[in-house]
């Protein structure tokens, strides 16, 4: 089996497989959840650096601008991509 992570000696890696395969499934969710919150807020961190004069609603919008398209983000936030940017 070839190695998914470069960094990581097989025997360890083996170890967390078998570890998140006897996880429950709730924990598994929890994990999952607790790591989306983390994407959410290094997206936010990035954003007050780059842009430190923005305010809440302007930082939510170039937040979600990440992950939504920008025709949808005009049409359903009035956010113009090409005047304001991402």
């Amino acid at each position: 089996m070839k190695p998914m992570a470069m960094d990581t000696p097989p025997e360890i890696e083996q170890m967390l497989i078998e570890g998140y395969r006897k996880m429950p499934v709730w924990k598994k969710l929890q994990q999952v959840g607790k790591l989306s919150d983390l994407v959410r807020q290094l997206a936010i961190n990035d954003i007050r650096r780059r842009y430190p004069q923005a305010g809440e609603r302007e930082l939510k919008l170039r937040q979600a601008l990440r992950w939504i398209e920008p025709e949808l983000m005009c049409k359903a936030f009035g956010w113009n991509v090409e005047k304001e940017g991402y």
